[in-house]
């Protein structure tokens, strides 16, 4: 199997964080190549400090600062990685600046064009029903001002968009209904779909 660079997307509340964890756990079980699983916004200074102002900053101010965040993680942790023969796993990529931006009024073409050079990633695309993501997402101790912004429908809608607009340059991208499915079930679909060993 060639190293892979596997995104792990959809809605808040969908359980991205808990499928990207298992699939690097299971693929460093199942691959000869390590795994490195990282996310965004990353854990770097600027990372953190987006993490703490979304409630403050919005709309361009907030794309630009995480498209920077995103090339800097590119160049200084994701194709690093790659190079020394790792697979890469992140929990979030340019598919959630495609989906909350908009969200925080900005156009799916202005987003674009300030991740349109990113690394394109294998995508998969986590769905549930809006109900029991909404239902997670009330059991939260705090929510974000996106959080609160949006809903499941809608992220779902513009996830699905985004979906299209990167099929159109080309990305490999795959839909996983994680509905009434245990996380294991789920990241065994999803090395189902991974390429296969070369």
């Amino acid at each position: 199997m060639s190293k892979l660079f596997i995104a792990i997307e959809g809605p808040n509340g969908v359980g991205k964080s808990t499928i990207a964890t298992l699939l690097a756990d299971r693929l460093s079980e199942t691959s000869p190549y390590r795994v490195h699983l990282t996310s965004e916004p990353t854990r770097t200074p600027l990372g953190q400090l987006l993490r703490h102002s979304e409630a403050v900053m919005h709309g361009r101010a907030l794309a630009l600062a995480l498209a920077a965040d995103r090339a800097a993680h590119l160049e200084t942790d994701i194709v690093p990685a790659l190079n020394d023969g790792r697979h890469v796993v992140t929990d979030r990529y340019v598919q959630s600046s495609l989906v909350l931006q908009r969200i925080d009024g900005l156009d799916l073409r202005e987003i674009w064009s300030y991740n349109r050079y990113v690394l394109p990633a294998i995508s998969f695309y986590l769905e549930d029903h809006p109900d029991v993501i909404a239902a997670r997402l009330a059991q939260r101790p705090e929510r974000t001002r996106l959080e609160t912004t949006g809903s499941p429908d809608t992220e779902l809608r513009l996830y699905r968009e985004a979906a299209r607009h990167l099929r159109r340059h080309g990305w490999t991208q795959h839909t996983v209904d994680c509905h009434g499915r245990t996380p294991d079930k789920v990241v065994a679909t999803i090395l189902d779909l991974l390429p296969r060993a070369d």
